[in-house]
C-alpha cells in the first residue's frame, strides 16, 4: 500500500460527516482503516456507502453492536489497533460495553478518538446538533456574511470538516505518536465547537487588538474591504480579489485601470463602501473570461470563482492532479503531498 501512515491501524465505527472524513484523511495516506458497519446494512443511514467519497480507501466489516458476539468481534479488532474513531453521543459507547475503560484495559496503547459536536462535557454535550449549530456557539458563524445581512454558513466546511474531522485526524496522529513513545494510550475529546473556535484564532487576534469590529461584513477579510471580495461579471459569473498588500493593490489598479484618486485610500474603512460600488460597476463591464485574460497569472491575488464542475478542468488543478476520477466519480485527490511517501492510489469500496 505505502503512504506516510503505512503501519498504522485505525478502527472506525461507521458514522457520517466528520468521523469518516478523519478516517479518510488517515486512510488516504496509507493507514489501514477498518470501517465497522452495522450488520443489517452495508451503509450507514446518511452516507452513500460505496458511492461516498468520505468512505474511500477502507476495509469494511459488519458487526451487530447489539449482540455479545458483535461486541466481542469489535473488541478483538481494537486490541490490535493503534486507534479507534467513534462519533456517538456521550455515554453510548459505555452502554455498548465499548467505553474507554474497557478498551484501554484491552489495549493500553490505544488512542480512543471521540468525535462529537458539543464535546464529552458541558451542558450541551448530550444534545443533538449539526455543523451550523456548532459554529454558531463558537462565535465563528457570527462573522460569516455581508454587512446588514444574516449569518451565512459556509456549507458544513468549518464545523464538520475543518473544526471536526481535520482536528480529529490531527488528534489521532498526535495521540499515536505519544503512545509510541510512552506506551500509554488516551482519549481524544474532539468537539466541533472547540475546533471551530480554533479555526477562528486569527479573527480573535484581530478582535483582541482592536483591528476587528464584532459585526459582519465591515472588516478586512469578511467582504468589508473593496479589495477583498467577489465581484459579478457581465456574464453572471464571478471573480475573486485579495489584493491586500500595497504592491498587489497597485497592480490591481494598474491592470483594472483604476486611476481615480479615490482608490488611494485603500485602508480607510470609511471609503470601502463607495470604492466597492465603483468596482462593482467596473467588473460588470466584462465577462469573467475577459477579466481572466487581464488579471489571471499575475500577482494581483486574483482567481476566477469556479463551480464544482469547472474547478477540475482548470489548468492549474489539472497540472497538479488536484482531482482524480475513480470508479466513475470525480473527487478531490488526497492532500497534502509527500515527496518520499506519496499517497497510494485512491480506492472506492
Amino acid at each position: 500500500m505505502g503512504g506516510a501512515l503505512s503501519g498504522i491501524t485505525i478502527v472506525e465505527l461507521a458514522g457520517i460527516g466528520p468521523g469518516p472524513f478523519a478516517a479518510m484523511m488517515l486512510a488516504d495516506h496509507g493507514a489501514r482503516v477498518v470501517r465497522v458497519e452495522r450488520a443489517s446494512s452495508r451503509s450507514t443511514v446518511g452516507d452513500a456507502g460505496n458511492r461516498d467519497i468520505l468512505n474511500r480507501n477502507r476495509e469494511v466489516i459488519a458487526a451487530d453492536l447489539k449482540s455479545p458476539e458483535g461486541i466481542a468481534q469489535v473488541r478483538d479488532l481494537i486490541r490490535e489497533a493503534d486507534g479507534l474513531i467513534e462519533g456517538f453521543r456521550p455515554g453510548v459507547m459505555e452502554r455498548l460495553g465499548l467505553g474507554p475503560d474497557v478498551l484501554l484495559a484491552d489495549n493500553p496503547a490505544l488512542v480512543y478518538g471521540r468525535m462529537t459536536g458539543w464535546g464529552q462535557t458541558g451542558p450541551y454535550a448530550p444534545l443533538a446538533g449539526h455543523d451550523i449549530n456548532y459554529i454558531a456557539l463558537s462565535g465563528a458563524l457570527h462573522s460569516y456574511g455581508r454587512a446588514g445581512e444574516k449569518p451565512t454558513p459556509p456549507v458544513n466546511a468549518v464545523g464538520d470538516f475543518g473544526g471536526g474531522g481535520m482536528m480529529m485526524a490531527f488528534g489521532m496522529l498526535a495521540g499515536i505518536l505519544s503512545a509510541r513513545s510512552t506506551g500509554k494510550g488516551q482519549v481524544i475529546d474532539c468537539a466541533m465547537t472547540d475546533g471551530a473556535a480554533v479555526l477562528s484564532a486569527m479573527t480573535y487576534t484581530f478582535l483582541a487588538n482592536g483591528q476587528w469590529r464584532d459585526e459582519r461584513g465591515v472588516n478586512l477579510l469578511d467582504t468589508g474591504a473593496h479589495f477583498y471580495d467577489t465581484y459579478e461579471c457581465a456574464d453572471g459569473k464571478y471573480i475573486s480579489l485579495g489584493s491586500i498588500e500595497p504592491q498587489f493593490y497597485a497592480l490591481l489598479r494598474e491592470k483594472a485601470g483604476l486611476t481615480d484618486p479615490a482608490f488611494d485610500a485603500q485602508m480607510d474603512p470609511r471609503q470601502w463602501v463607495s470604492l466597492k460600488d465603483k468596482l462593482t460597476a467596473l467588473f460588470l463591464t466584462k465577462t469573467r473570461d475577459e477579466w481572466c485574460a487581464i488579471m489571471e497569472y499575475t500577482d494581483i491575488c486574483f482567481a476566477p470563482v469556479l463551480s464544482l464542475t469547472e474547478a477540475p478542468e482548470h489548468p492549474h488543478n489539472k497540472q497538479r492532479g488536484t482531482f482524480v476520477e475513480v470508479a466513475g466519480m470525480l473527487q478531490p485527490a488526497p492532500a497534502p503531498r509527500f515527496s518520499e511517501t506519496p499517497a497510494p492510489p485512491v480506492r472506492m469500496g
